[in-house]
């Protein structure tokens, strides 16, 4: 079985994995392995599916922001020069940056999701800021 990760952001609240396990039980979408992490209120929900097409279908329809397929997921210090940094390591070894979105901004943290053409080398190459690979759906 091909399991792909989907990652969700969302307002960190009581109840949240409850909701995000029972949208997904709902629709008969397994969950193969999760990971959370809590940047100020924003929680980011990393999920292996058993259908990452499915379950990234049925999120977004339950109203959860799905960060988008072929991205890498990172955190920044909110700094001037930090993305100039980052951006500069992906061009440097030819990964090409398709879309940016900011998923969370809280403190001196900025999480972005980076859309790739090679996720897997650009996960490599931003371990030290990475917080989740999307390669799903």
């Amino acid at each position: 079985m091909d399991m792909k990760t989907v990652t969700i952001v969302a307002d960190d609240k009581v109840g949240l994995l409850a909701d995000v396990s029972y949208v997904l039980g709902k629709a008969k979408v397994n969950i193969e392995s999760i990971g959370v992490e809590v940047i100020a209120d924003k929680a980011l929900i990393s999920l292996a599916l058993s259908d990452s097409m499915r379950g990234g279908e049925v999120l977004e329809s339950a109203g959860y922001k799905v960060a988008e397929a072929n991205s890498v997921v990172v955190k920044l210090k909110d700094e001037p020069g930090e993305l100039s940094r980052l951006t500069g390591m992906l061009s440097a070894d030819g990964i090409n940056i398709g879309n940016v979105h900011m998923l969370s901004k809280a403190g001196d943290t900025t999480v972005l999701s980076v859309g790739v053409d090679k996720p897997k080398r650009a996960s490599t190459l931003l371990k030290n800021y990475l917080v989740a690979q999307e390669t799903g759906y």
